[in-house]
């Protein structure tokens, strides 16, 4: 999937306000043909003088009420394992071949920039739009090239879409090829979440470059006001 190019931060938050503040921005999915849409979102560039680069939220989203398995193979309470804390939260699925493995692989990157204090302070959690294929072990062995501490969820597919509705993502059910790859084709953002709050505040499309996570992330660990 081609990469789209960074648009000056000025320039993205006069477009904000030149739409009234309000857009409706389409979420890019990935699946094996490359890319396509998975459903809009309505955000808002409330204040300019923002200290994030990633889009500011003007809806907060709660953070979802989810209860899956990690990669150990247990149950995961998303509300109650990341209580207070920063999260990062994007759903996708191994087997893509474009912007899951990029936009994970980038988010890593940043977060080994962050001071060991910085990190222990973010979750970077990733939930399976494929979980008949990721299964525990597979969601781990493909987190870890991209950071051994990511948390990887897997496991009723309604219950994912049902969470992913709640933040304005669109999941629809995979589909195997005539080929016999699969694509599972789900809204491509980045939600983060504050631990002010455990509400979403700050969003990253498909696209977002790695100096923007790590311009972001140690204000996110810090729990900054967006």
């Amino acid at each position: 999937m081609p990469r789209s190019a960074r648009t000056p931060r000025a320039a993205r938050l006069a477009g904000a306000t030149a739409v009234a503040l309000a857009a409706a921005l389409a979420l890019t999915a990935c699946g094996s043909s490359g890319s396509g849409t998975a459903g809009t979102a309505k955000v808002v560039q409330q204040k300019a003088d923002s200290p994030y680069e990633g889009t500011v939220l003007g809806k907060h989203f709660d953070k979802p009420d989810l209860q899956l398995t990690d990669t150990s193979g247990q149950p995961y309470d998303l509300r109650q394992k990341t209580g207070g804390r920063t999260t990062l939260l994007f759903f996708g699925y191994t087997s893509c071949p474009d912007v899951c493995p990029t936009t994970m692989g980038d988010i890593g990157v940043a977060m080994k920039k962050l001071s060991p204090e910085e990190r222990q302070k973010v979750d970077v959690v990733f939930v399976s739009t494929d979980p008949q294929r990721d299964t525990p072990q597979v969601l781990r062995a493909w987190l870890d090239s991209m950071g051994s501490d990511f948390i990887g969820l897997t496991g009723d597919l309604t219950k994912v879409k049902a969470a992913a509705k709640a933040l304005g993502i669109l999941i629809e059910d995979p589909v195997i090829n005539a080929d016999g790859t699969v694509t599972s084709t789900h809204g491509a953002q980045v939600l983060a979440f504050l631990p002010s709050d455990d509400k979403a505040h700050v969003l990253y499309l498909s696209g977002t470059e790695v100096k923007t996570f790590e311009h972001d992330l140690p204000l996110l660990a810090r729990g900054v006001a967006a």
